[in-house]
């Protein structure tokens, strides 16, 4: 009877020793890295925007960290600990269904064309497998004066109405806009 609680034991000790070298340093070490020159933190809006991001799953198919390998430089420059200063926890990701998002707001800046991907992707990729956002949008007759109105391509809007964005899909948008990588030389998001 000893020999099972020993062993329970040891296999507990063992578990925690792992769970500490793997998450718990390298989270507490990548936390406390000093950030980039260029790097800063999130305002109100792209905070929330980031929990919206959380909230519908997008790091299930989007990974935040480019690999320094060659099928990667279309995303930017290889990640480095002070790219998440400011980002905890950070969204890494483990899934790349979709295309890395570290550096999205420099290679899709448009507001326009992140509103049209996130009520429909396949209006501006059209072979994207990712689902549609269109609870991040209104229906409207008409827009009120300070409506962002989605000028939707033919076929992906509704067939009377305008689609606005809402703030969510405002917000989200703004979190998409800031992942940017900073140079690591000029000191300036490149």
């Amino acid at each position: 009877m000893n020999n099972e609680w020993l062993l329970v034991a040891a296999a507990g000790f063992i578990y925690a020793c792992f769970c500490v070298l793997m998450g718990v340093i390298p989270g507490s070490v990548l936390s406390n890295t000093p950030p980039l020159p260029g790097v800063r933190d999130l305002n109100a809006a792209e905070k929330h925007g980031r929990d919206i991001y959380v909230g519908e799953g997008c790091s299930y198919c989007h990974t935040q960290i480019v690999r320094p390998l060659q099928q990667d430089k279309p995303f930017g420059r290889p990640s480095v600990a002070a790219d998440y200063a400011y980002d905890t926890p950070q969204l890494l990701g483990t899934e790349r269904t979709g295309p890395d998002l570290s550096n999205i707001g420099v290679r899709q800046p448009s507001d326009i064309w992140q509103f049209i991907h996130l009520w429909d992707p396949r209006a501006v990729v059209h072979e994207s497998i990712m689902p549609r956002y269109p609870w991040l949008f209104q229906v409207k007759a008409a827009a009120a004066p300070n409506d962002v109105k989605v000028p939707l391509p033919p076929g992906f809007g509704p067939s009377s109405g305008v689609v606005v964005a809402t703030q969510d899909a405002k917000d989200l948008v703004a979190y998409l806009r800031s992942l940017k990588q900073a140079s690591l030389t000029a000191g300036t998001p490149k």
